[in-house]
């Protein structure tokens, strides 16, 4: 997939543009890659979060109704024998 690419300026701090600066050194990419690269990771770890929070809350929803449905039941249906 052939993403748009926008051009950014930005400030950071000297000591992260040095550690932008190694990373991409090291890696073999550009600056831009290595921030592109956090960015992504920064959004991943997001998208995850959301998720694990919507199971939470699921999870309590789910266990509300197993909870209001087993009342129903003792309500409705004759006691096991």
């Amino acid at each position: 997939m052939v993403m748009k690419v926008e051009r950014l300026t930005i400030s950071i701090p000297s000591d992260l543009l040095k550690l932008a600066d190694e990373i991409a050194k090291e890696k073999k990419i550009s600056r831009s890659k290595v921030v592109s690269s956090c960015l992504q990771e920064m959004a991943q770890k997001r998208l995850e979060e959301r998720m694990a929070e919507g199971y939470r809350k699921m999870a309590k929803e789910s266990l509300a109704f197993a909870h209001e449905a087993m009342n129903l039941g003792k309500e409705t249906l004759p006691e096991w024998k």
